[in-house]
Order: structure tokens, then C-alpha cells, then sequence
């Protein structure tokens, strides 16, 4: 029987893990809390849903992927992730303080559709995976 070696465990992969089970635990709030927090950030409930489903969806596959894809893409794509979560963060801070209403819209929006993007270029990634590890694979199935 041949063994497949799994990747280490290292503070990046921790730190990973821990992106995504926050993304989850953020998902579980936001579905669980919809009508207050739509209510608090002047938000449709639906859109608080959404924010929610696509979070636990995102989180969901950056975990999953944490052995298959290299570190250098989980640490772009987490880069490129929270800097517009920050800007649409601040951007959503600024119309409020302008008096907008519009902000926590801006917010919640970009959380209902970057963990999509993020997801999608995350499986899109190539993987880590060698040519022999794929036939080892393969002569395990076969």
C-alpha cells in the first residue's frame, strides 16, 4: 500500500485554517444574527443571508484546499481579500460619516461576493501536487 505524505503542518497552514474558520464563524453570525445586524448596519436581510451563505461557502473551501495549493497563492489571494474588505470597510465608514446610508451596503456587499471570487480562483489554482504523486494516486485507485 503505497502512502501518500501530507504537508507539514506550519504557522502558514495554522494561519490559513484559522482565515477560513473565521470566515465560517463570521457566516454563522451573520445568518444567525440577519435581522439585528441588517437593522444595526441598515441592510436587507436577504443581503445579510447572502454575506452569510457565500462567507461559510468561501471559508469552506479555503480550508479545504489548505494541502493542494501552494502558499504563495493562499497568501496573494488573502492579501488581495482582506485589502478590500478593509477599503470596502472604510469606504462604508466614510458614507456614514457623510451621512449615507448606503455604507453597510457597500460593506455586506462585498462580503456576499469576494468569498466567491476568492473561492473560484482558489480552485481554479494549480496544485501543489507532483506527477508522482498523481500516479501514486492513481495505482492506489487502480
Amino acid at each position: 500500500m503505497t502512502q501518500i505524505a501530507a504537508r507539514p503542518v506550519t504557522p502558514w497552514t495554522v494561519g490559513i485554517i484559522a482565515d477560513g474558520a473565521f470566515k465560517v464563524l463570521l457566516a454563522a453570525v451573520y445568518v444567525v444574527g440577519s435581522a439585528p445586524l441588517g437593522r444595526l448596519l441598515g441592510v436587507p436581510v436577504w443581503l445579510m443571508v447572502v454575506a452569510g451563505v457565500t462567507l461559510l461557502i468561501g471559508g469552506g473551501i479555503e480550508i479545504g484546499y489548505v494541502r493542494s495549493r501552494s502558499m504563495r497563492t493562499y497568501t496573494r489571494l488573502m492579501v488581495a481579500y482582506d485589502s478590500g474588505w478593509v477599503l470596502t470597510a472604510l469606504a462604508g465608514v466614510l458614507m456614514a460619516w457623510q451621512g449615507g446610508t448606503a455604507g453597510g451596503e457597500v460593506w455586506i456587499g462585498y462580503q456576499a461576493a469576494a468569498p466567491v471570487v476568492f473561492a473560484a480562483l482558489l480552485a481554479a489554482a494549480t496544485s501543489t501536487q507532483t506527477a508522482s504523486d498523481l500516479k501514486s494516486r492513481s495505482e492506489c485507485a487502480g
